[in-house]
């Protein structure tokens, strides 16, 4: 276990009862025992080793591999704003792509070449991560973050390759920072997505009911999700949990539980939802919140007590980048604020906002080529050009919806010669169980709109009325 190659190390007084009470920066620069970081990157790097095979492996029925699936066999990919340049390597290149990955998540574990194996895993992460829009999972872009995040922790003093082939680095001690930032990380992506569940239709048991009906009929529990209250105790008791997790796990005398809870909490999520790596990252992330140098005291490898040593010197530098990275954490789970409508319709804002889990839809989506001469209006095939998660992910989102638009114009346009086609979408998706109501203006061209940063003028806002038990049956039977 490389927990045993801790050096023993005395414990550490932080500071002088009788000194003054330092200041948020001075704190941020003081020494706290890196044991706890140690373990993250070591479990970092077993769960991203784990992952890059979960998308190598052959699935069953087929025998296609996730990453043949998801980005060799796709003919379009759809692409977040600004990194339309972002490409899948060609041939079998995604396949060495994801064992590229899985040496450099390796590399991280044992902490060899730690820094360069972290930026490596990072830039293959965020590649894969931008390859396809329809491919966004909230888990998977915390991945990303963590992974940036650990480029910049030297989290290789100890516990590491590097460490025994560089005496010089090792070190039992890291600035508090570098733990604080991790947890203030984790602290908005549960608070964040707390906030996000205080919604009319989260109250009301939507759309838990219909998750919960759908998953009961291969699940030993069937009488219990298909309880009325069900519900309520899985909706409610995820906004809570969302929202006090963090302060629980803060307060050293609630600690211990809310520990317990967390873990609970995310083992449930792996039996009932199936949500991939998410469960055991979140429990590997929630040991940050205990105490430094829990691995010490568990291996019982803790010594006599001694004092600290001195504080790391101040970097302003640093402080910057501190300040500069939780302003932007803070401020991308609120922009949808700046843009009209509810973000969970018009899907304005609702990437990299830690909104996870949040809506059910059903859609009906139409895609027409129109001659701008003639006239003449054919329908699309979309399963000529999309697979059907693709499909049914673009129904949903507006911008992939303009993006897929100006492929069918790129597409058609030596057919056209040099008319330009015109391509309108008649897209319907029903909310959580509502009737179906229009998602896009089927009398825009879309081809004369381009994808920007601002509100969407083609997206057709909707009143949200409430959602009545009929509608609720309805989407359940369907086991959306």
């Amino acid at each position: 276990m490389p927990l045993l190659f801790f050096d023993r190390m005395p414990r550490l007084i932080m500071h002088d009862p009788h000194a003054s009470r330092p200041s948020l920066v001075q704190r941020l620069f003081q020494p706290i025992d890196i044991a706890s970081l140690v373990v993250f990157r070591i479990t970092f790097g077993a769960i991203m080793t784990w992952e890059a095979f979960r998308y190598l492996v052959p699935r069953e029925p087929d025998g296609v591999s996730w990453a043949r699936q998801f980005y060799i066999d796709p003919q379009v990919l759809f692409k977040y704003y600004g990194f339309a340049w972002v490409h899948p390597w060609p041939g079998e290149g995604m396949i060495y792509h994801l064992w590229a990955w899985a040496l450099a998540a390796i590399c991280v574990a044992i902490g060899l070449g730690y820094r360069i194996s972290a930026a490596v895993l990072w830039l293959l992460i965020t590649h894969m991560f931008l390859l396809d829009q329809t491919r966004y999972l909230n888990h998977m872009y915390l991945i990303c973050l963590l992974s940036f995040l650990l480029i910049f922790l030297p989290l290789n003093r100890s516990a590491s390759i590097d460490a025994m082939l560089r005496p010089a680095i090792r070190s039992h001690v890291a600035p508090a920072w570098t733990l604080y930032l991790l947890r203030f990380q984790l602290a908005a992506v549960y608070i964040f997505s707390g906030i996000a569940r205080t919604n009319g239709d989260w109250m009301r048991g939507e759309p838990m009911r219909m998750w919960l009906r759908s998953r009961a009929e291969d699940s030993l529990f069937a009488p219990l999700l298909m309880s009325d209250w069900a519900p309520y105790l899985f909706s409610f008791g995820g906004m809570l949990f969302d929202l006090l997790i963090v302060p629980l796990l803060l307060w050293r005398r609630t600690r211990a539980i809310a520990f317990c809870t967390a873990v609970f909490f995310h083992l449930a999520n792996a039996y009932i939802f199936h949500i991939g790596v998410f469960p055991w990252l979140g429990i590997a992330a929630t040991t940050l919140f205990l105490d430094p140098d829990w691995p010490r005291r568990l291996l019982r490898r803790s010594g006599a007590t001694a004092h600290a040593p001195a504080v790391f010197p101040l970097r302003r530098g640093i402080v910057v980048a501190l300040a500069l990275y939780v302003i932007v954490q803070l401020f991308l789970p609120l922009r949808h604020l700046l843009y009209r409508g509810r973000v969970n319709w018009t899907h304005e804002g609702h990437n990299f906002a830690w909104r996870m889990k949040l809506d059910d839809r059903r859609t009906r989506v139409r895609f027409y080529i129109v001659h701008p001469s003639t006239g003449h209006r054919t329908g699309v095939d979309l399963n000529q050009f999309l697979t059907p998660r693709q499909q049914h992910v673009m129904s949903t989102r507006p911008d992939m919806l303009l993006q897929f638009a100006h492929h069918l114009a790129r597409h058609h346009q030596r057919e056209f010669g040099s008319a330009r086609p015109q391509v309108y979408a008649d897209v319907a998706v029903s909310l959580n169980g509502r009737p179906m109501k229009p998602l896009v203006h089927p009398h825009i061209d879309l081809t004369t709109r381009q994808a920007s940063l601002g509100p969407a003028d083609w997206i057709v806002h909707q009143e949200l009325e409430p959602i009545q038990r009929s509608h609720r049956a309805d989407a359940s039977r369907l086991g959306q």
